[in-house]
């Protein structure tokens, strides 16, 4: 008997561990589906993604030998609804035996119940001696963060909360403020049945992603540039605090997202499709925000499927498109005028070193910065790191870096 849900979930793991797609993409391919359904494999899914390493290491002791991939996935889903989403025993063995079979591999039903049955057994306890966090990041990740890795993969292990912002003078009910202004919700809250948000008061931006335009500052009639600004969280900020904002982005798709956003938060802005690299214009901006292309590692709690996807070699691209964006926003600020970089990436590369060679090669000054919100954030050379270690027990922060430089 075929379980939508598990159908799904299997689809998804294979798209991101056979395929290198992203888990989003990946949603969007699958076949036409329940939304309960279609969250329930999501979440599964995702929980494989969060822990694929544990699960690894809970297999391995009932394993005689390496299943073939497919085998190894289905287990995948069985023992993280048993481990991880508290399904009953009986459902978490169940369902994963007749996946098996509906995926034509009958032959290993057999394995699928005799292994899952001792996983169920087992329990939680099965994971008591365990360095989850250690065994859920790849070695590549857990070295370049150092001293913080053991934090950031801490806060890894857990699904993020829902985080809006919201238009001057609105505050969503329900939601925790906090100190730099956001609003947030419990992990799984669905953003569409908020008191706010059909009107157009709120959108979902995650705190620490709200600190880029809070940070830029927008003055009313000020005119700036959002440059990579889909899908539209800052250029929503921006607007909302009346500048004048041109907002860039290359993808069509993403572009459309964009306008469907502001739309929606009846928020104006000049919406332009281009190349940020070599998009010509004669207008000079007294701000620029430049969110930048990473490698977005820092959104790993979000997006867990980012570890299984990203390579280091990934970065090298990264950095060079990062220098190349910036320096056509150099170009196209005013004299005097401030430009915000910013990445969600925890990766050292992406941060300071782009700063020290924009200062080096555009002729920009670097500004220290300070944070009242949060003081924690502030790095000794004055720049905003923030991690997904931070503020615990309000439930973390995504990972970004900010700077900002000045023309002039």
């Amino acid at each position: 008997m075929k379980d939508p849900t598990r159908e799904a979930a299997f689809l998804l793991l294979d798209a991101v561990l056979a395929h290198s797609q992203s888990l989003d993409a990946a949603l969007d391919a699958l076949p036409p589906l329940a939304p309960r359904d279609r969250a329930a494999a999501h979440r599964l899914a995702a929980a494989v993604l969060r822990h694929t390493g544990t699960l690894d290491a809970v297999l391995e002791g009932f394993l005689q030998r390496e299943p073939p991939d497919a085998v190894r996935r289905i287990l995948y889903l069985g023992a993280a609804a048993a481990l991880f989403l508290q399904a009953p025993p009986h459902a978490a063995v169940g369902t994963a035996v007749d996946l098996a079979k509906t995926k034509n591999l009958a032959p290993f039903a057999g394995l699928v119940n005799a292994v899952l049955r001792k996983v169920a057994a087992g329990g939680p306890a099965l994971l008591e001696q365990l360095d989850m966090p250690r065994m859920d990041t790849p070695a590549w990740a857990w070295a370049s963060w150092g001293p913080l890795a053991r934090d950031i993969a801490t806060a890894h292990q857990t699904e993020a909360p829902l985080d809006l912002s919201a238009k001057p003078g609105f505050a969503p009910e329900g939601g925790i403020k906090l100190p730099t202004g956001s609003f947030r919700f419990p992990a799984g809250t669905s953003v569409t049945e908020i008191p706010g948000f059909a009107e157009g008061h709120i959108w979902v931006q995650d705190a620490a992603a709200a600190l880029a335009a809070q940070i830029l500052a927008p003055q009313p009639g000020e005119r700036v540039l959002d440059l990579c600004a889909a899908p539209g969280g800052k250029t929503a900020q921006l607007a909302a605090a009346g500048a004048a904002v041109t907002a860039l982005d290359r993808d069509p798709s993403r572009i459309a997202t964009l306008k469907a956003n502001l739309d929606r938060l009846n928020l104006p802005a000049n919406i332009v499709q281009a190349d940020a690299t070599t998009w010509q214009t004669d207008e000079k901006f007294d701000a620029i925000l430049l969110d930048a292309p990473c490698s977005a590692t820092g959104t790993c709690r979000r997006h867990p499927d980012l570890l299984h996807i990203r390579k280091p070699r990934d970065i090298i691209a990264l950095i060079k498109l990062q220098d190349q964006l910036l320096a056509a926003a150099a170009e196209k600020l005013a004299h005097g005028g401030r430009l915000i970089y910013a990445v969600c990436s925890l990766q050292p590369e992406e941060a300071e070193p782009r700063i020290q060679n924009a200062v080096k090669t555009l002729g920009l000054r670097h500004d220290r910065l300070s944070l009242k919100s949060l003081p924690e954030a502030v790095t000794p050379e004055g720049n905003i790191r923030t991690h997904p270690g931070m503020w615990p027990a309000l439930g973390g922060l995504d990972g970004f870096f900010i700077a900002r430089l000045r023309k002039g």
